[in-house]
C-alpha cells in the first residue's frame, strides 16, 4: 500500500520566492492573477538561505530555474552540522554540468527523465530524492559570479516524526579538466560512516580524437577493500549501455537514452563522423533499486580509457549517497573560473 493512501500527521511546507519563510498561509498577498515576488535576486558574492526547518521532517522535492549555471553553489546542512552534507554547482548537481550548452546535437533541449531527477525543457531542474532529517535542515545558494543573478525555486517537504535509524542525503562534486593520463578518475572518496551509495552523474568532454572513450572500468571499494568489490567492464556498461552506446555496432552512431535509473541523455557537438573529437556527453546512474551498502567507508573510481590506451578527457561528476552523521567534510570546490562548462 502506498504511503499517500494512508492518513497521517504530516504537515506540508513549501519555500519559494513568494513564500520565503515556508509558513502556512505565508504566500502572496497580491490576489488573483498577480505576481509580487516570483523570483529572488542573489547578488554577486552573496549566499542566501532558501529553506530552513526546525525539528524533524523530510525534503521531498526541489525545483529551480532562472540562472541555473555553475556559479550558483547549492549547499544543504543537516541537524546543525557546521559544514554541508551537499555542496555542488547547481547545474552539476542536476546532471547538467555543460550548462552553457542549451541545444544538443539534434538542436533539442536535453531532457534527463529519471525517477529521482528531471531536467525538463528548457532547464527546469527537479530533484525527487527524499531527504529526511531529525532536528534541523538548512538549504542555501551562493552566487560566486561577478554579477547579480535571478533564481526561481520551490522546495517542498513535510514535518513528520523521523525514526532514529535514518540515513542523511549527501552529494559531492569532483572535476578533472583534464583527467591525469594513466590515472583513474575519482568519483568519490573520503566517505566515513555507515550508509548506501546511490549513484553518480557524469559529464565527459572529449579532448582530441574520440577513439572510443568508454573502455574505462568503474570500480567500487567498500570499507577496507584493497581491490574493488564491484568492478564493471567498461564506462558504457556501468551506465547500463553497451557497444559505446551504439557507436560500435550496426548503426554506428551514438544514441541517447534516459531511463528510470540510468541514461546517456545528451550529446553536445558534431558527431556525424565516427569518433569525431570535441564531443560532450551527459550520463547518470542511480542505484535506487540496487544501493551499494558500506559499513565504514566507500570509494569509487572510473578509468578514462580508449582503444589506444589512457586518455586525457575532461571529467566532471557529482556523487550521491546516504549515510550516518556526523559525516566527513566534503572536498573543497575549485574556484568559479576553474569550472569550465562549455
Amino acid at each position: 500500500m502506498k504511503e499517500y493512501t494512508l492518513l497521517n500527521n504530516d504537515k506540508t511546507f513549501a519555500f519559494s520566492a513568494e513564500n520565503p519563510t515556508g509558513t502556512r498561509g505565508g504566500g502572496s498577498r497580491g490576489g488573483d492573477c498577480t505576481k509580487l515576488s516570483p523570483t529572488v535576486t542573489i547578488h554577486a558574492g552573496e549566499t542566501v538561505t532558501l529553506a530552513e526547518v526546525e525539528g524533524s521532517g523530510l525534503i521531498q522535492n526541489m525545483w529551480f530555474t532562472g540562472y541555473v549555471g555553475h556559479s550558483f553553489i547549492l549547499r544543504i546542512y543537516w541537524d546543525g552540522q557546521e559544514y554541508p552534507s551537499v555542496e555542488a554547482p547547481l547545474s552539476a548537481f542536476f546532471g547538467c554540468a555543460y550548462d552553457e550548452n542549451f541545444a544538443d546535437r539534434d538542436g533539442r533541449y536535453p531532457v534527463l527523465n529519471s525517477a529521482v531527477m528531471l531536467v525538463a525543457p528548457g532547464r527546469g531542474y527537479n530533484c525527487f530524492f527524499e531527504m529526511p532529517f531529525r532536528k534541523h535542515c538548512r538549504i542555501t545558494m551562493e552566487n560566486r559570479s561577478d554579477k547579480d543573478e535571478d533564481l526561481y525555486y520551490i522546495i517542498t517537504g513535510c514535518r513528520r516524526d523521523i525514526p532514529d535509524n535514518i540515513a542523511y542525503f549527501h552529494a559531492s562534486y569532483r572535476q578533472e579538466h583534464p583527467v591525469v593520463k594513466g590515472r583513474s578518475y575519482t568519483i568519490i572518496d573520503g566517505i566515513k560512516g555507515k550508509g548506501q551509495f546511490l549513484g553518480v552523474t557524469l559529464a565527459a568532454g572529449m579532448n582530441g580524437n574520440n577513439t572510443c572513450w568508454v573502455e574505462g572500468e568503474a570500480k567500487m571499494y567498500i570499507d577496507d577493500d584493497v581491490y574493488p568489490s564491484i568492478n564493471y567492464t567498461g564506462t558504457e556498461d556501468y551506465f547500463t549501455g553497451s557497444y559505446a552506446f551504439g557507436n560500435d555496432i550496426y548503426i554506428k552512431q551514438y544514441q541517447t537514452f534516459s531511463g528510470h535509473y540510468s541514461g546517456m541523455y545528451a550529446i553536445f557537438g558534431d558527431n556525424r563522423e565516427n569518433y569525431n573529437g570535441q564531443q560532450r556527453f551527459l550520463l547518470y546512474r542511480f542505484h535506487v533499486p540496487d544501493p551499494i551498502h558500506f559499513e565504514d567507508s566507500f570509494r569509487m573510481t572510473i578509468d578514462n580509457l580508449g582503444w589506444t590506451g589512457p586518455r586525457y578527457d575532461d571529467y566532471t561528476s557529482v556523487a550521491y549517497w546516504y549515510q550516518s552523521l556526523p559525516s566527513a567534510r566534503l572536498k573543497d570546490l575549485q574556484a568559479d573560473d576553474e569550472m569550465c562548462m562549455k
